[in-house]
């Protein structure tokens, strides 16, 4: 079988390559260039740099498999580093990877598999997949390791391109990834992990947006207000906070404030006690369902409103343009509008959606 691996140039994109070529299938190893790299400037951080593409090269050529390396610039630019920017000007706090997912890896990757004659496309997502013959449907799983599983960020795939994804290291733990990576002998192996937002340099954000924002959007300082209205500071842009912020506020007052919203109508932050933060109820668009909406209201459901939050019982109701309402069992936190809410059935992903 023929399987395209989308390579970053870590050891899980590495590790998921070499283990198609163990069970025997035919591999190509697909790289994005994201960035223009013709004078070998890294304007973005650390995704898909030079070092990573040679990193995956190097990888592609000790399997004996054969690499090639798509340039999706504009593309990359268009449907993820526009809207961070967009998001971010707005007074909401997106996520990138999710848009990065869907809209390159298992779109245009998945064009490019075609194009080359492959059955799949496979990555080094910490996910699992099940399919069930009888209804002709793939349901996404999380990973077996808890600290790596990263079905959030894919709860946006439809069944097309669940049909035509692998992903080989799902059912591995992390440490098990390295060690595979060790008894190949690949050149990865020890390589750590990238912990900041991919695309930006150092991960300074904020100066990121500024230098990319039009002029008529660039973000400007306006007030910082209590739940009174009362003015309390100047904040230096709605693009430097997020709802649940503590630190960086620049308020000298008797107890601690947390930002509880940002509007971008007003070019205001309103901050609160901790307690203000808490919700038990939210509305999320654009939905997506994996394998179609729940039909039974009394089936259990668990919702996460960010990646590392813990899985809350909620209840939830579906809504006319493609939207759910959502009541909580116990107040949430920060529930932060351009986050996503993705849906659970223990280690089932039925969907998700964004956070109005």
């Amino acid at each position: 079988m023929r399987i395209v691996v989308a390579m970053s140039g870590g050891v899980d994109s590495s590790v998921a390559a070499l283990s198609l070529v163990e069970e025997g299938h035919e591999v190509i190893g697909l790289s994005m260039q994201l960035y223009d790299q013709q004078h070998g400037e890294q304007q973005f951080g650390s995704c898909c740099s030079l070092d990573d593409l040679h990193d995956a090269r190097r990888t592609a050529s000790q399997l004996g498999i054969r690499h090639y390396i798509v340039n999706y610039e504009r593309q990359f630019n268009e449907t993820v580093v526009s809207q961070f920017v967009r998001e971010y000007t707005a007074g909401r706090t997106p996520i990138p990877c999710v848009q990065c997912n869907s809209d390159l890896k298992f779109s245009h990757l998945l064009d490019r598999a075609t194009a080359l004659g492959a059955d799949y496309i496979a990555t080094g997502h910490y996910v699992r997949l099940a399919r069930t013959p009888h209804t002709s449907q793939t349901t996404l799983r999380r990973g077996r390791d808890p600290l790596k599983d990263q079905s959030y960020f894919l709860f946006s795939l439809n069944q097309a391109q669940l049909a035509r994804a692998r992903f080989p290291i799902g059912h591995l733990l992390k440490e098990e990834v390295r060690a595979r990576a060790r008894a190949g002998g690949l050149p990865v192996a020890g390589k750590p992990d990238s912990q900041e937002l991919c695309f930006v340099s150092k991960g300074n954000s904020a100066q990121f947006i500024e230098d990319r924002s039009p002029a008529a959007a660039r973000p400007r300082p306006g007030p910082i207000c209590d739940l009174q209205g009362q003015e309390l500071g100047r904040h230096e842009g709605l693009h430097r906070y997020t709802v649940g912020q503590r630190k960086g506020l620049g308020l000298s007052t008797s107890s601690p404030l947390y930002i509880l919203e940002l509007d971008a109508s007003k070019n205001s932050v309103t901050v609160g006690p901790r307690d203000a933060l808490e919700r038990t109820e939210l509305t999320a668009s654009a939905v997506n369902w994996i394998t179609g909406p729940p039909l039974d209201s009394s089936r259990p459901i668990t919702a996460r409103i960010r990646h590392r939050h813990p899985d809350a019982p909620t209840s939830l109701e579906l809504l006319p343009g493609n939207r759910v309402s959502l009541v909580f069992d116990e107040p949430q936190i920060a529930v932060t509008p351009g986050q996503a809410v993705v849906f659970y059935d223990e280690d089932i992903v039925l969907g998700g959606g964004w956070i109005d």
